[in-house]
């Protein structure tokens, strides 16, 4: 008889233990657009919306979910390609006005953990945060400046090597830009390796999408991915 009790109890502490559901850890994801892991965080921290694709356990108790504007997605299908060479400079903001709005994109391994994606001098680099460029993300990628004009991120296609630079131009010659969670993707063909090549500055950093094991020569540069802002 006390055998039978036991298994009875085992069996029930088993059942109870496999209907409780897994919760996300801190900092984890916890939602987004195809997303089958679990929706509820670990004690003290609440899932947050980041964007329809990611959302993540962040510090902080369980509140109605806020919402963040899809970015806008505009898509031409200019085929102008335009080259501008690298720089070695520090960077600048070249206009005043209104500010822009869009969400700045970051690195997130050294060298260059959390360095911002921005415009030097007409050159997309990796640089402080105080600097940063406010981007809309779509099929384009859009950099939003002070004046309330636009520039396109585009990638020069040009040459044989693997890697691309990346550019400024008005008009979008690349239109497969995507986010995968919150990271930054091309998506024909799926590409979201980027390398990030030290200058005379240490605070810049030149950036160029990866498609193999090329670097540009004489550039110490290493492999990185590039992201929305970080909500923590």
């Amino acid at each position: 008889m006390i055998s039978k009790i036991l298994l009875a109890a085992s069996a029930l502490s088993l059942s109870t233990t496999r209907g409780v559901s897994a919760q996300s850890s801190a900092w984890g994801q916890c939602g987004g657009q195809g997303w089958s892991g679990a929706t509820t965080c670990v004690s003290g921290y609440t899932c947050t919306y980041s964007n329809p694709y990611y959302s993540q356990c962040l510090p902080g108790t369980a509140t109605t979910p806020s919402t963040t504007s899809k970015p806008t997605t505009t898509t031409t299908t200019t085929t102008t390609t335009t080259t501008i060479p690298t720089t070695t400079g520090t960077a600048t903001t070249t206009s005043t006005g209104a500010t822009p709005t869009g969400s700045q994109i970051r690195s997130v391994q050294a060298p260059v953990y959390h360095f911002y994606l921005q415009n030097s001098g007409g050159v997309p680099v990796l640089g402080p945060e105080a600097s940063a460029g406010l981007f809309n993300i779509g099929g384009t990628i859009t950099l939003n400046q002070a004046d309330g004009s636009k520039l396109f991120l585009n990638l020069n296609t040009t040459g044989t090597a693997s890697y691309q630079a990346l550019t400024f131009g008005k008009t979008a010659t690349t239109t497969d830009w995507g986010l995968e969670g919150d990271t930054i993707i091309t998506t024909a063909p799926r590409q979201l390796n980027f390398i990030a090549c030290a200058t005379s500055s240490s605070t810049i950093y030149n950036i160029y999408l990866q498609n193999g094991n090329d670097t540009p020569p004489g550039q110490s540069c290493t492999l990185q991915t590039i992201h929305l802002p970080c909500l923590c």
